[in-house]
This record gives structure tokens, sequence and C-alpha cells, in this order.
């Protein structure tokens, strides 16, 4: 992608990490609650406690009627997450069982509009996919963003807008608003992810450019990461924006220093509720999303979590993604 482009939508995307990353305290004597900055101003509350309260919404018969058979007969939408704890997107609640987050309630919606109950499922982010293709679990809901090479094997119902956030130690002095900016320095990723097909094509176009690669790094856990961040071992996380902006505002001890769009230079990065292909669920998980979006329960969520600048108006079956040479 050329760095004059990409220093472009860089610099559009720039201050999304805003809706989280103002005001943010701990208050575990109120019932597990922490504070983050909302979108447009004030404060959100955030529940922390395994006593969600979730928004709920009724179910739409004519949308549930075309959900697969088999699906209907059993009663339950099995849904799969990530155990990766990513706040404020899916995490362990205070109680350290509980799977909470904007994609579990997003989840939630959606199964209630079917008129299915929802079973969390949550593995390793590489079982997402092996769980998807094996018909084990129905649906991903777990941050996952359309790329055109996901596409040749799932359908796709979008949700959210998708933009990556680069991490660093408070007072660090970066700005990442290219490829160039992250010459040399060491920056760590999840495995597997397109935050990582990002990072890599960024390495690949320093060293043509005659600058340093990229020193990516991997670590096991967020926990692991955030260690190396303070240490000094690496320079920068890149990870998911709305992760990043929480970490920054519930800690205080890093900083949002760029923001990108989760499908690259040129085309604004989408999440969606992931299935595997033709399995007859990506019409009806769209409709759903539709449904919540137009009565507002949508808004709602988004809003719990302190990300309402990531809503979108309506849901897309399976748009263009994060193309496969991102040029």
């Amino acid at each position: 992608m050329p760095t004059t482009l990409a220093r472009r939508t860089v610099a559009a995307v720039l201050g999304l990490a805003s809706a989280l990353v103002l005001a943010a305290c701990a208050n575990p004597s109120d019932g597990g609650t922490t504070e983050i900055a909302a979108a447009k101003g004030g404060t959100t509350k955030i529940n922390l406690s395994p006593d969600q309260n979730r928004v709920t919404t009724a179910k739409v018969d004519s949308i549930a009627a075309q959900v697969p058979a088999e699906i209907r007969k059993r009663g339950t939408l099995e849904i799969v997450d990530s155990s990766g704890s990513a706040a404020p997107l899916t995490f362990r609640a205070t109680d350290n069982k509980t799977v909470i987050g904007v994609e579990t309630d997003i989840a939630h919606l959606v199964a209630d509009v079917l008129g299915l109950k929802p079973d969390i499922n949550t593995v390793s982010w590489e079982n997402i996919f092996v769980g998807l293709d094996s018909g084990k679990y129905d649906v991903g809901f777990s941050n996952i963003t359309v790329t055109e090479e996901r596409k040749e094997k799932y359908d796709f119902a979008t949700y959210r807008e998708d933009n990556l956030g680069f991490e660093a130690k408070k007072g660090s002095g970066l700005k990442i608003t290219g490829p160039a900016d992250v010459a040399g320095r060491t920056v760590a990723v999840g495995s597997g992810t397109n935050q990582e097909k990002l990072l890599v094509e960024w390495s690949e176009e320093n060293e043509k450019a005659g600058r340093k690669p990229v020193d990516i790094k991997y670590y096991q856990n967020d926990s692991d990461t955030y260690l190396a961040l303070q240490s000094g071992r690496i320079d920068l996380y890149l990870g998911p924006n709305p992760t990043a902006a929480y970490h920054a505002a519930t800690t205080g001890k890093t900083e949002v220093v760029g923001t990108y769009s989760g499908a690259g230079a040129t085309l604004q990065g989408l999440i969606a509720a992931t299935t595997k292909k033709d399995n007859g669920l990506a019409k009806p998980l769209a409709e759903a999303l539709d449904e919540v979006i137009e009565n507002g329960t949508y808004a709602k969520v988004l809003d719990r979590w302190g990300l309402s600048g990531e809503a979108v108006t309506s849901s897309q079956i399976n748009p263009p993604g994060l193309p496969k040479t991102n040029k």
C-alpha cells in the first residue's frame, strides 16, 4: 500500500480512540464496575459483574423461520468466541467465569430475534475456525474481520466497524501514521489475525523502501504482552482499537498512538458474524442484525460498552474485505 495513501487513511480514523481514552476508574466496591469516556461526551459506567442485565429484544417469527431446520429443532444457537481476554469485546466478568462484552451482548440480541437460546462456547482463536469448519459451532461473534481470503470459506453478516490501534507505553512520544513509523520498531501482534497480516505487509514495504523491517513479536496472552510493553522489550502492540483504548483508559499506563482501518489503506474494515459458507445462516443473521439496529437495542448495547463510534447503519452480507494483497 502506498505510504501516502496509508497516511491519509490513518489520519481519517485518528481520534476514534478518543471514544474510550478519557476518564477511567475502577470501582470494585460498586459491584464491579469501571467508568470510561463515552463517544458522545461524559462517561459510561461498565458493568463488570456476572449479573449483566443484558439488553434483550423480541423474537421475529419471519426471520426465525429462515434459520435452517436442524438449528431450529435443536433450539440453541451455538456461538463461538475467543478465550483471549479482550475488554470490552469479549472477556471474563469479576467471577472470572462469566463471558461478557459487546460481542457477547450482540450475539444474545441476534439469538433473541431468531428465537434461539444462545450457547456461548469460548475457545482459542484458531479453534473458532476449526469449529465453524466442522459445524460444531453455528456462528462466530469474536471481533472477526471480513477479509477476501476468509470469504472463500465463510459467510459474513457485518455489525460493527473494525479499527486497529497501536498501543505504546504512556509518554513514549511515538506517533504511528504509516509504515515508516514502525520501521525498526519491535511490535507485538496476535498470530493469525488481520493485524498480523497488515503489520507483515508494512514490514515488507519498509524493506523495499530501504528501511529497517519490523521486529514482530508474539506472546501467549495479553498480560505477557503488556508486561513486555511496560518493561521496554517491545515498542508497540497492534490490536483491536477498542481493546487498546479500553486498556489505556482503565490502567493509565499506556496510550493509543495511531489507528488504522482493519481492511487496509483504501477500505473501512468491518466486523461480522461469521458462519460456514453456504450453510443458510448468513441471511437470517443479517436480517436479525438489521432488526436490532432498527429497533434501537443495538445502539443501547454499543453505548453500554462505550463503542457508539463504531456503529453501522445496516448489516451487509459478504461485503468487500481486507484484500489478499493489501496494495
